[in-house]
């Protein structure tokens, strides 16, 4: 593989991860948050909560600054308010302060969500794309296996408060590489007529545009279900389960192995299929497998190998739906590739705190509510894959030679 091809997915794949390693690596520490600053559940989890909205809305901004000031710049920003909110969420003496700087931290990594995508679309198109989207996605998800193995060691050592100076020393390590193994991808001759004018008219144009929208609400119902997955799972797996926060780390971070093993083929099997078809065929075995697994536990089966396994597979297929989904939908708007994209991770995050927020309401302490929730988000983005690729041959056939 080339070296360069390479370097450039590493350094984007971390700097993509920095967000989501601030979600997975205090999963194990939500409880235990809880009990240290006298909050209820609702209010820790309203603080994983928030960072969601802020870092998918905050990507609505920072999306057309990246088209008019290029891509390097903002991404600095980025990370200065995330190592801001990260200090001040160690020092947080109340919930409401730990909430307070989480939206500000969330902030910050908008800009490491929105951007990467963009410079994938400033480098490559097409099969090359999807190659490089699918390495960005493996570094990527070092985070969901790394971070919440990492974090339980550093909670059950140090205590919560450690994790968030953990994540500001990465953003630090961050910064680091985004100085001095990235070239500026968006030269000053392309920024030419880029402005919040052109960036309100691209969403306007984007908004109208249905191949986009069923594109990013495909792969966004994927990422709900996961969300779903991520608010729940700590209390369900630590409380209900009874187990420990190591023990949590390891079953949260199987998953992620299967979701990155998977993503790995996006390029492969692309190339031989097509990624029309790629997207058909994961979203219906991710929606087919979920609904086993609801049918199961709605019989009174509370097993936890059972949700393990059939998490597994359903995860899987996910891996193949967020990297393929994210090509189709950039592959015509290179001009306008950071509104794009920050539009894209802005619905992305919106779905996923809505599915969330709703989940939240449910929650008994039971996987039951849970297992709803991803079901029902795998449903929809079967559906709505029906209806944007159609059946037409298009959406089936391979590419020609």
């Amino acid at each position: 593989m080339n070296p360069k091809f390479l370097r450039i997915a590493v350094v984007l794949g971390l700097l993509s991860a920095i967000g989501p390693f601030a979600i997975d690596m205090y999963l194990p520490a939500l409880p235990s948050i809880g009990t240290d600053l006298h909050a209820g559940t609702a209010a820790v989890q309203m603080s994983l909560l928030i960072f969601f909205l802020s870092m998918g809305f905050g990507q609505i901004v920072v999306g057309p600054i990246s088209d008019m000031l290029g891509r390097k710049l903002p991404l600095y920003g980025g990370l200065a308010l995330f190592m801001a909110g990260g200090i001040g969420s160690a020092m947080a003496p109340t919930i409401e302060w730990l909430i307070a700087f989480r939206f500000l931290q969330g902030l910050g990594a908008s800009a490491g969500m929105a951007i990467p995508r963009a410079i994938v679309r400033d480098l490559h198109t097409g099969n090359e794309a999807a190659k490089l989207m699918s390495l960005l996605m493996l570094v990527f998800s070092v985070s969901p296996i790394l971070a919440p193995l990492t974090g339980s060691q550093i909670i059950e050592n140090f205590g919560w408060r450690a994790v968030f100076w953990t994540v500001t020393g990465a953003a630090v390590l961050a910064t680091i590489l985004l100085a001095t193994s990235l070239k500026e991808t968006r030269p000053v001759e392309e920024r030419v007529g880029s402005s919040f004018g052109t960036a309100l008219a691209g969403y306007r144009f984007l908004m109208g545009d249905r191949n986009f929208l069923g594109l990013v609400a495909i792969a966004g119902f994927g990422i709900a279900s996961f969300f779903v997955y991520l608010s729940s799972s700590s209390f369900i797996l630590i409380d209900h389960y009874g187990l420990s926060p190591s023990v949590y780390s390891v079953f949260f971070s199987i998953n992620a192995v299967a979701f990155i093993g998977m993503s790995q083929l996006t390029g492969l099997l692309s190339e031989r299929f097509g990624l029309k078809r790629v997207v058909w065929v994961a979203v219906t075995g991710y929606a087919t497998t979920m609904v086993v697994l609801f049918a199961i536990m709605a019989t009174g089966v509370d097993r936890l190998d059972v949700m393990a396994a059939l998490l597994f597979v359903g995860y899987g297929f996910l891996g193949l739906v967020i990297p393929t989904t994210s090509v189709l939908a950039m592959e015509e708007h290179g001009e306008i590739a950071g509104t794009a994209s920050a539009l894209m991770g802005t619905l992305h995050f919106a779905i996923g705190a809505l599915a969330m927020g709703v989940a939240g309401v449910f929650f008994d302490g039971t996987p039951l509510p849970m297992v709803a929730g991803i079901t029902l988000c795998a449903v929809i983005s079967f559906a709505l894959a029906k209806v944007t690729l159609g059946r037409s041959r298009e959406a089936v056939e391979a590419p020609a030679e």
